[in-house]
C-alpha cells in the first residue's frame, strides 16, 4: 500500500523548508550574455529589443508576455493568468509570482453540473462562463513595479506595434484558425479579423488588430490596474456579462497576485527550484525526482529506465489527484509529499518486472489534450532569469473574444474539479481539494523550472497541460545527462498521467524492444499521431561560459542568445 502523507505540521514545515533554500547564496558566477527562448520568433525578439534598451530579464518577461498575446493567442492573451517564476541574481532570491486566474464571486461549486448531477458537455470550455478572473496583468504589473528597470509603456511598445502592423498566418496558426472557425464565424469583430471569407486565411496573411492595439495603449498610458479598475475593467464587465459571464466590477477589483516560496528539491546534487501549488507541477516533478533518486539510472537497461520514469510519474500525478488545489483555500501535506522518506515508501510499492495498475493505487474514484498554454525561459547577462508560463488554457482559451476590446476570453475554469473522479479536458481528476469555490485558484500543471546542477543551469517550461510536468521531468533527466538545448526539446516524449491507465508515446520515443518490454509488464500503449508540447529551454554551462536557448521543432517558437 501506497503511504499516506500526513497533514499535521506540514504547511509549518514547507514554509520553513522554503525560506532556507531561499536564504541560499546567490552564485558568483555571471552568463555575460542574454538568451530568450519563446513560442514565436517575434515575441523573442520583443525582449531583445527590451534587453538592448537597457532592461533586465524581468522587463524582457513582460515584452514577451504582451507579444504573445498579439502573435500567439492560441496559448496565451491578457484575459489568461499564468506562474512567472524568478530568479533575482543581485541577492540569489527565488520567488514565484502566482497570476492564475480565480473564479468569480458569483461561481458555485456545481455550476457546470445538469439536472442529472453530471457536467453540461462544452458548458466549462465554450462558454463565457468558463472564464475565470485574469491574473495575466496583475502579474504583469507586478513584473515592473518590483523587478524591473524601464517604463510600462517602453515594454509594451512591441507588442502594440505587432498588433497595428500584423503579423504573417503561419502553418500553425493557420490549421489552429480552422479548428475554431465555426466559433469565430459566430462573431463578428472576431470573424473579420481572423477569418477570410468564412475560411481559416492563407499563410502569409497579415492579421492586424487594431482593437487590441487601442487596449495595449489604454494600459500602456494608464497603466496595467486600469484592467482591473477603469476602463477596459469597465468594457470587460460590460462585455463578459454580454456573453453569457458572471464577471463583475468587484471580481476584477480584488484581484491579486501572490509571491510564492517555489518547490525545492533535490537530485543527485542538482537543485530542482519549481512551482509550487496552485501549480501541481513543483510537486510532482520532485516527488518523482525523488522517487528515481533511489536508482542508478544510468545502469539500467533503456526499458527498465523508461519503467521507473513511468512509474514515478503516475504516482505522482496520483497524489496531484488526491491532495492539491488552492492553497489559500485548502490544507496540504506538501512537505509530506516532496520528502525523501515519502518517495521511499513510493518506491517500495514499484517492481522492476511489472507496472502496478492504476486502479491498485489508492485514491480517488477511477474514471472512464495538445499545445495550448505557452511558456517563455529568460536569461539576462547579469544572471537574472524567468521561467515564465502562461496560458488562457485550451486553444483561443474558449474562442470567445470580449467585444470591443480584442481580447480572448480564458476557459480555465474546466481545470477545477467539476465532479469527484470526473476528468476535465486533459483527462485529469481530481477531488475535494480542487472543487470550485468563489475566489478559488484552479489547480494547474504549469511547471516553470530551474535547474542547478555543478554542471550549469537550466530554465525550461512547456505547454500541454496534464503532459507539462512529465515534458519537465524527462528534460531534467536530459539536462542532468549533459543533452544540449537542442537535444533536450527535441526529444521523443513518454507520457503517463495515473488516469486514464494508459502509457502515451511519440514516434520514436519507444524502440520495438522497449515496447515488447513494457507490454510485456503490464503497461497498455498507445502511440500519438502527433507530437505534444512546445518546450522551450536556455542553459549555461559553467565551465565553458556559453549560453543556448532552443525552442521546440514541434513548434514555430525561436530560441536566441545575445
Amino acid at each position: 500500500m501506497m503511504p499516506a502523507p500526513r497533514f499535521r505540521g506540514a504547511l509549518i514545515w514547507f514554509v520553513a523548508f522554503a525560506l532556507v533554500a531561499n536564504a541560499l547564496p546567490a552564485a558568483e558566477r555571471v552568463p555575460g550574455k542574454a538568451a530568450i527562448a519563446s513560442a514565436h520568433p517575434l515575441a523573442t525578439a520583443a525582449g531583445h529589443e527590451i534587453l538592448e534598451k537597457g532592461g533586465n530579464a524581468f522587463d524582457a518577461a513582460v515584452a514577451v508576455t504582451a507579444a504573445l498575446a498579439v502573435v500567439y493567442p492560441t496559448g496565451s492573451g491578457l484575459a489568461g493568468g499564468g506562474f512567472y517564476l524568478l530568479h533575482r541574481a543581485s541577492d540569489g532570491r527565488d520567488v514565484m509570482i502566482d497570476a492564475r486566474e480565480k473564479a468569480p464571486a458569483a461561481a458555485s461549486r456545481d455550476m457546470f453540473l445538469g439536472p442529472d448531477g453530471n457536467p453540461v458537455p462544452g458548458l466549462s470550455l465554450n462558454s463565457a462562463l468558463a472564464a475565470g478572473i485574469a491574473g495575466e496583468p496583475a502579474g504583469m504589473e507586478h513584473l515592473v513595479k518590483e523587478y524591473g528597470r524601464l517604463p510600462l509603456a517602453l515594454l509594451l511598445a512591441p507588442a502594440i506595434r505587432l498588433a497595428h502592423e500584423g503579423f504573417p498566418v503561419t502553418p500553425h496558426l493557420r490549421a489552429v484558425i480552422e479548428y475554431k472557425r465555426e466559433v469565430f464565424a459566430k462573431q463578428k469583430e472576431v470573424a473579420r479579423i481572423w477569418l477570410r471569407h468564412g475560411a481559416a486565411p492563407p499563410l502569409g496573411t497579415v492579421i492586424r488588430q487594431p482593437q487590441l492595439a487601442r487596449t495595449l495603449e489604454t494600459l500602456a498610458k494608464h497603466g496595467l490596474r486600469d484592467f482591473y479598475e477603469g476602463a477596459v475593467s469597465r468594457q470587460l464587465v460590460a462585455g463578459v456579462r454580454q456573453l453569457g459571464g458572471i464577471w463583475t466590477a468587484e471580481d476584477l477589483a480584488a484581484y491579486r497576485i501572490v509571491e510564492r516560496a517555489p518547490i525545492v528539491g533535490e537530485y543527485r546534487g542538482a537543485r530542482i527550484i519549481s512551482a509550487p501549488p496552485p501549480s501541481s507541477g513543483g510537486i510532482v516533478l520532485v516527488e518523482a525526482l525523488n522517487v528515481l533518486s533511489g536508482y542508478d539510472l544510468a545502469q539500467l537497461d533503456s526499458a527498465t529506465r523508461k519503467h521507473l520514469i513511468i512509474a514515478s510519474m503516475k504516482r505522482g500525478h496520483r497524489d496531484r489527484a488526491v491532495w492539491l488545489g488552492d492553497p489559500d483555500f485548502v490544507e496540504m501535506p506538501v512537505a509530506e509529499l516532496i520528502h525523501p522518506y515519502y518517495a521511499a515508501g513510493l518506491r517500495a510499492s514499484i517492481r522492476l518486472d511489472r507496472a502496478m495498475p492504476s486502479a491498485e493505487l489508492p485514491g480517488i474514484l477511477p474514471a472512464s489534450q495538445g499545445p495550448q498554454t505557452t511558456h517563455f525561459s529568460v536569461l539576462d547577462a547579469e544572471g537574472n532569469r524567468v521561467a515564465g508560463t502562461i496560458t488562457l488554457n485550451f486553444l483561443f482559451g474558449s474562442g470567445l473574444v470580449v467585444p470591443g476590446t480584442g481580447l480572448f476570453l480564458n476557459n480555465e475554469m474546466d481545470d477545477f474539479s467539476k465532479k469527484a473522479g470526473v476528468p476535465n479536458g486533459f483527462q485529469l481528476v481530481g477531488n475535494a481539494a480542487n472543487e470550485i469555490a468563489p475566489g478559488k485558484r484552479m489547480l494547474s500543471s504549469m511547471t516553470p523550472t530551474f535547474i542547478e546542477s555543478p554542471r550549469g543551469l537550466m530554465i525550461a517550461g512547456s505547454p500541454g497541460g496534464s503532459y507539462i510536468t512529465g515534458m519537465v521531468l524527462l528534460a531534467t533527466l536530459d539536462f542532468l545527462d549533459g543533452r544540449s538545448a537542442a537535444e533536450i526539446v527535441a526529444a521523443p516524449r513518454i507520457h503517463h498521467q495515473y488516469l486514464p491507465d494508459v502509457l502515451q508515446y511519440e514516434r520514436d520515443a519507444l524502440t520495438p524492444t522497449e515496447i515488447e518490454s513494457l507490454t510485456k509488464r503490464g503497461y497498455t500503449l498507445r502511440e500519438s499521431q502527433r507530437g505534444w508540447g512546445n518546450l522551450q529551454v536556455v542553459t549555461w554551462d559553467y565551465a565553458s561560459g556559453r549560453v543556448d536557448a532552443a525552442s521546440d521543432p514541434r513548434g514555430e517558437g525561436e530560441g536566441q542568445v545575445y
